[in-house]
C-alpha cells in the first residue's frame, strides 16, 4: 500500500467507553480518548458538585479488568445530588449532564473574575495548545482544552468530545493542587451550554475559542460571572461582558 494509504489508516481517533460508578452506584459512561482517564473522572465529578476539592474524593480505583473506575465520595454529596431528582439531558456537545443547565439562574449569581490577555497573548496560547496536540497533529480530529493564567498553559488535554477535555483539564487542576478559579479556558469548539456550566462550576475567569458560543452559554455565563470570548484567533475578537 501507498504512502496515502498508510497516512489514511492513522486518519481516526480512538473512541471507547469508560465508565464511573459512585459509592457503588453507576453514575456515568462516557464515550471518550482514553487518555488522562483520571482526570476526566475527577474532573467530572467537580463539575456535576459531587467533590469541591480533592479532599472530598475519598478514593478513586480502576477497575482490573474494563475500562472503568470506582469512585467513594462523602455520602452527603450523594444524597444533595439524589434530592435534586435531576434529569439527564442530551447536550449539544452530546454528553448527558444536569437539566440545571435549562435554568442559568439555578446558578450562583457572580462578579466578573478577571479579563481576557490582548490578543495577540490569546492567539500565542492557542497555538501553543495546538502544537501540544499530539493526536490533533496525527488525526486533525479532536478537541482540546487547556488552562491558562494568562501567560502561559497550565493543563492541556485532547477528547473525541469537548466536554470530556474540559473535565480533564479542570480534573488534571485538582489533582496537582491547583485551584482553577480565576483562570482563563481555552477551547477548540463552541462554547455550549455545558462548557460554560463546568466553566462556572470551577470559577473559571473567562472562555475563549476561535469559534462562538450559544445563546443558553451566554445566558449561564451572564449568571455567573464568566466572559465569553469568541473567534478569539481572529482579527477582532468578540468579548460578550453578559450585557442584555
Amino acid at each position: 500500500m501507498g504512502e496515502r494509504g498508510a497516512h489514511d489508516r492513522l486518519a481516526a481517533v480512538e473512541e471507547t467507553p469508560v465508565w464511573l460508578e459512585v459509592n457503588h452506584k453507576p453514575a456515568v459512561t462516557w464515550m471518550c480518548t482514553p487518555t488522562q482517564l483520571e482526570e476526566l473522572c475527577v474532573g467530572w465529578l467537580h463539575g456535576e458538585g459531587y467533590i469541591r476539592t480533592l479532599r472530598d474524593l475519598l478514593s478513586l480505583r480502576p477497575c482490573a479488568t474494563d475500562l472503568g473506575f470506582w469512585a467513594e465520595v462523602a455520602d452527603e454529596a450523594v444524597a444533595h445530588i439524589a434530592a435534586d431528582q435531576r434529569r439527564r439531558v442530551l447536550a449539544s456537545g452530546c454528553g448527558a449532564v444536569s437539566v440545571a443547565l435549562a435554568d442559568p439562574a439555578s446558578l450562583p449569581q457572580g462578579a466578573p473574575r478577571g479579563e481576557p490577555p490582548a490578543v495577540e497573548t490569546t492567539r500565542a496560547l492557542f497555538k501553543e495548545m495546538f502544537h501540544r496536540g499530539v493526536l490533533y497533529g496525527q488525526t486533525g480530529g479532536i478537541h482540546a482544552a487547556a488552562l491558562t493564567d494568562g501567560t502561559t498553559l497550565l493543563d492541556h488535554a485532547e477528547d473525541i468530545g469537548r466536554h470530556n477535555a474540559v473535565d480533564k483539564v479542570v480534573g488534571g487542576a485538582l489533582i496537582r493542587g491547583r485551584d482553577p478559579a480565576g483562570l482563563g479556558l481555552l477551547v477548540t469548539g463552541r462554547i455550549s451550554a455545558e462548557l460554560a456550566f463546568k466553566a462556572a462550576r470551577a470559577g473559571i475567569a473567562y472562555v475563549a475559542t476561535p469559534s462562538v458560543p450559544s445563546t443558553l452559554a451566554l445566558a449561564i455565563a451572564k449568571r455567573a460571572g464568566i466572559l465569553l470570548v469568541g473567534r478569539a484567533v481572529s482579527g477582532h475578537p468578540q468579548v460578550h461582558r453578559g450585557e442584555t
